[in-house]
């Protein structure tokens, strides 16, 4: 059985979602989100508090797989290096804790999980729920996580259909 965490980074407030895959079986775990708003608008602190949360997630949960989704390009590059950053202070708790590295596009998430990458974020969040027959709809960070890890254990299957192994992935390709 693999636990699969997905992050959905965010520099303020950064989702996870956490699913276990046996065979084809997709079970939910936990989802929510890291909100690093609570001390101040320094950015430092901000990524502190990403990194250490993701950190005690992984201590909380001990998962065998880890993917994130990749930065896009925004009309503020500010933004999009704050993301940018966000996503590095997850990535290295993750890998500190030996975790190996899979990355995907949001259209790649959604076309995975919606079956259209061009899905919006109410579309991701019936499919979750559906996907995981939750009783509720998780808040749209928490989602967009859980969507990761959805897409990331259907990646997984496509490998082992093509007699590939998905146990070492970087940008959704195996390496």
């Amino acid at each position: 059985m693999d636990i699969i965490l997905g992050i959905d980074p965010g520099s303020r407030i950064t989702g996870y979602g956490i699913i276990s895959k046996s065979g084809k079986k997709l079970s939910y775990i936990s989802s929510g989100c890291i909100k690093a708003t609570s001390q101040g608008e320094d950015l430092g602190n901000r990524l502190q508090t990403i990194f250490a949360g993701v950190s005690e997630l992984i201590i909380q949960y001990k998962p065998t797989l880890f993917a994130i989704e990749q930065v896009f390009m925004a009309k503020n590059p500010d933004s999009a290096l704050k993301l940018g950053q966000a996503r590095g202070a997850a990535i290295v708790a993750a890998t500190q804790a030996g975790l190996s590295l899979a990355e995907y596009s949001a259209r790649q998430i959604k076309q995975s999980v919606v079956g259209t990458g061009g899905a919006d974020k109410v579309q991701v969040q019936h499919m979750v729920r559906s996907l995981l027959k939750l009783p509720g709809t998780p808040q749209a960070d928490a989602a967009d996580a859980l969507a990761v890890a959805l897409c990331h254990a259907h990646s997984m299957d496509t490998l082992s259909q093509l007699g590939g192994s998905a146990s070492k992935t970087v940008r959704g390709r195996l390496v």
